[in-house]
């Protein structure tokens, strides 16, 4: 049976600008390291290519079980030093550790430009640098999370729902949890069933 209605088609949420570029990137840069690898190849030969890649995974495998290995020996220390009842001391060269292990990565990535980015993150300085960036970018989200309650963040979120649907639902209050009454005082039982 028909109404004569119209049934409204529900409208498609919009995609973020990163989702539809970050696929394009992807295969631009897929792209950019094949072609690459071509030019090392036709320039020299094929030897010297499978021989960058063996270095590059190599070096990379080395990166990472060092970064590793440092990391792990400051996380003992530190869980040392709050058992014995010490402040745990700040260390010079832990903050790196991360970036080390995605420098190590990108190396143990077959290419050119994933290689070159992982031995550019192995500079101290830039290592500095994209800390320092990471971290301004981080408390940068969190500052502007924090402006809304939660009650807020719900309410968004029931408002942008793209079909305007709003659940229904029911609230049943404890009566244990109603203050003058103690604990002793409810009646046990199952709790009273949920209807629609």
């Amino acid at each position: 049976m028909t109404t004569g209605a119209q049934t409204p088609y529900p409208v498609r949420p919009r995609r973020s600008r990163l989702r539809g570029i970050l696929p394009l990137a992807v295969a631009a840069w897929l792209v950019l390291e094949i072609w690459l690898l071509t030019m090392v190849a036709g320039a020299s030969s094929g030897l010297v290519v499978f021989l960058i890649l063996v270095a590059g995974l190599v070096l990379g495998s080395v990166v990472i079980k060092r970064a590793g290995r440092r990391a792990f020996k400051n996380l003992t220390e530190t869980l040392q030093q709050q058992q014995a009842g010490a402040a745990p001391e700040p260390r010079p060269n832990s903050e790196g550790n991360g970036l080390m292990m995605l420098g190590g990565l990108l190396l143990i990535i077959p290419g050119l430009v994933s290689d070159a980015l992982g031995l550019l993150l192995l500079v101290p300085p830039v290592q500095k640098a994209v800390s320092r960036y990471a971290e301004r970018t981080f408390e940068r989200t969190l500052r502007d999370a924090a402006h809304g309650s939660l009650g807020d963040a719900f309410q968004q979120v029931r408002i942008h729902r793209p079909d305007g649907k709003v659940v229904q639902g029911e609230v049943i209050r404890d009566e244990r949890d109603e203050p003058g009454r103690t604990h002793g005082d409810a009646p046990q039982g199952p709790p009273p069933p949920l209807t629609r």
